[in-house]
């Protein structure tokens, strides 16, 4: 098992995938269920506890693997959106398959109503990229209306087709300037590094990895690391963190240093995280895309 990464491999001692059978050992192998995300926002984690470290963030409409409950509310889950493995809380998610998705959250944020007006106290919320099930539209007071398959109504001019595409990364990535820093956030409340980097290019198509590591290794071709040579859209990669070209001048990020995402120009931004003791490793452009 020494060459598969623990944070994408459903494997543990007593439990795995049974697809690993022969690959890894464990007591027992099992197919898994499927499950959807339906909170707004679900967590998930190391462990199986509320103060276990957050690894990552599922949104409502992601699909998942439930390979094991526990008693205490916690489940071992595998996200199809990126593969990450952890343990999120049981109430997060409904198992089946359910609806196939035909929208995606394009705002923000958005609130799920218990019907079609928005004076109604909301049930739930969504962020920017999130997925739902719409199966009609209504008019109400003059706004219009999603529907989705679980009875829950959306502002519609908040959602568009899944498969339309953004074709700016950075200028997604420029919506959620100001969005407060979250060590394993993803979502429109807080987001990291890499968080903000695979919610910007998945807006535009392109799947990358959920950690900046793996960013690194799989997003593109190797770009000089003089400044000259990037163009917006560029990744810029330090040890465990990862910023997006933004123009000739400037970089943009969610750091811990602003506790925020913000903007940096390159010549300052390059020093002060050198100074830091993490110089510029790497520069990729991401492979099939052009801006």
């Amino acid at each position: 098992m020494a060459d598969l990464d623990p944070r994408l491999t459903p494997a543990r001692p007593d439990l795995a995938a049974r697809a690993l059978e022969g690959r890894v050992t464990a007591d027992r192998f099992v197919d898994g269920e499927a499950a959807r995300v339906i909170d707004g926002l679900a967590s998930l984690r190391r462990a199986p506890r509320a103060d276990a470290p957050l690894d990552t963030e599922a949104l409502v409409g992601e699909r998942l693997t439930v390979y094991d409950e526990d008693d205490e509310g916690w489940a071992w889950v595998q996200l199809a959106r990126d593969g990450y493995v952890g343990y999120m809380p049981v109430h997060a998610y409904l198992k089946g398959e359910g609806a196939a998705s035909t929208h995606k959250v394009v705002a923000l944020r958005t609130f799920l109503y218990p019907g079609p007006s928005i004076k109604q106290p909301p049930l739930g919320w969504a962020s920017l990229g999130a997925r739902v099930a719409v199966v009609r539209e209504t008019e109400a007071n003059g706004r219009r209306f999603a529907v989705t398959a679980d009875g829950r109504a959306i502002v519609a001019n908040h959602l568009v087709p899944v498969d339309a595409l953004e074709t700016d990364p950075v200028a997604v990535a420029e919506r959620f300037l100001g969005t407060p820093y979250l060590w394993g956030g993803r979502s429109s409340l807080g987001l990291d590094c890499s968080g903000l980097v695979q919610t910007a290019y998945e807006a535009c198509g392109v799947a990358l990895p959920r950690d900046a590591d793996m960013q690194e290794m799989a997003a593109g071709e190797p770009v000089d690391l003089d400044p000259r040579a990037w163009k917006r859209g560029d990744l810029l990669f330090w040890s465990g963190h990862v910023a997006l070209v933004r123009d000739a001048a400037t970089f943009l990020h969610a750091n811990a240093w602003m506790m925020a995402v913000g903007i940096e120009g390159i010549t300052e931004g390059l020093a002060r995280i050198e100074g830091s003791g993490t110089p510029l490793r790497s520069v990729k452009r991401v492979r099939n895309f052009s801006s």
